[in-house]
């Protein structure tokens, strides 16, 4: 199998390392990642100047790596470009959860919509993050596992996985789409200058059976998703309903 695995932290991160390790038990690995740090970038695509790549300065063994001055999905439609062979693409594993409303923003997730879009199979991996680095080794094992399930058949889907700290088990998981509180924290810097950082809370208790229960009840979340985002049944709805002519 041809993989190629991207991220939204950079190319310095421990999370590629960590994935590109795991992935080459399941064939032939190549890495075209950002070069600084995208998180939280969405599905934003560069069009306002070229894009570059150099070979990457962290060495990742039996590896062929690049790194882009793009956000996620630049670093995929240039990597498939690159790798027009590539039968999946990788994303992470990021440092810190994509569960919930925060699919909306998570470059992660980017990467591997990008690459459904382009028509290859994507996979987003994520873990949170505290004080620590992840325990990366401690998730090994589970990482293999959700990829052997989810790469044994070549069919065109787009995966969003999330691992608590210490798993327990998988789960098949829907999106937690509960309210949340977007706060803006203002703060001040040495030069007393005046800054903000933005943060969500959520509001409710996970519903079971979600991303955000499983994570928090020590499960793997797996969460297939698709592109199209139409409101189904309210479109029935409206289809039902003669349209005014005035």
């Amino acid at each position: 199998m041809k993989i190629l695995i991207t991220n939204d932290d950079g190319i310095y991160s421990p999370g590629i390392a960590a994935l590109s390790k795991i992935a080459l038990r399941f064939g032939e690995v190549r890495i075209v990642a950002p070069d600084v740090e995208q998180s939280s970038m969405g599905h934003a695509i560069t069009h306002s100047r070229p894009l570059s790549y150099k070979k990457s300065p962290i060495t990742f063994e039996g590896i062929e790596a690049f790194r882009v001055n793009g956000t996620p999905a630049d670093c995929v439609a240039l990597g498939l470009h690159m790798y027009p062979d590539t039968e999946v693409v990788l994303s992470g594993i990021n440092m810190g959860p994509n569960l919930g409303n925060s699919m909306w923003h998570s470059g992660t997730l980017a990467a591997a919509k990008q690459s459904v879009l382009l028509g290859v199979k994507g996979i987003a991996l994520s873990t949170p993050v505290g004080k620590t680095e992840p325990d990366f080794e401690g998730l090994d094992a589970y990482v293999e596992e959700s990829l052997k399930l989810l790469l044994q058949d070549n069919s065109l889907g787009l995966y969003n996985v999330n691992f608590p700290k210490k798993p327990t088990g998988l789960r098949w998981t829907r999106q937690s789409v509960r309210l949340y509180d977007g706060n803006v924290v203002p703060g001040e810097d040495p030069m007393g200058r005046k800054h903000f950082w933005i943060t969500v809370s959520p509001l409710e208790a996970a519903e079971e059976g979600t991303d955000r229960w499983a994570v928090e009840n020590d499960l793997v979340s797996i969460t297939p998703l698709r592109l199209d985002l139409t409101n189904e049944s309210e479109l029935l709805e409206y289809l039902s309903k003669p349209v005014s002519q005035d």
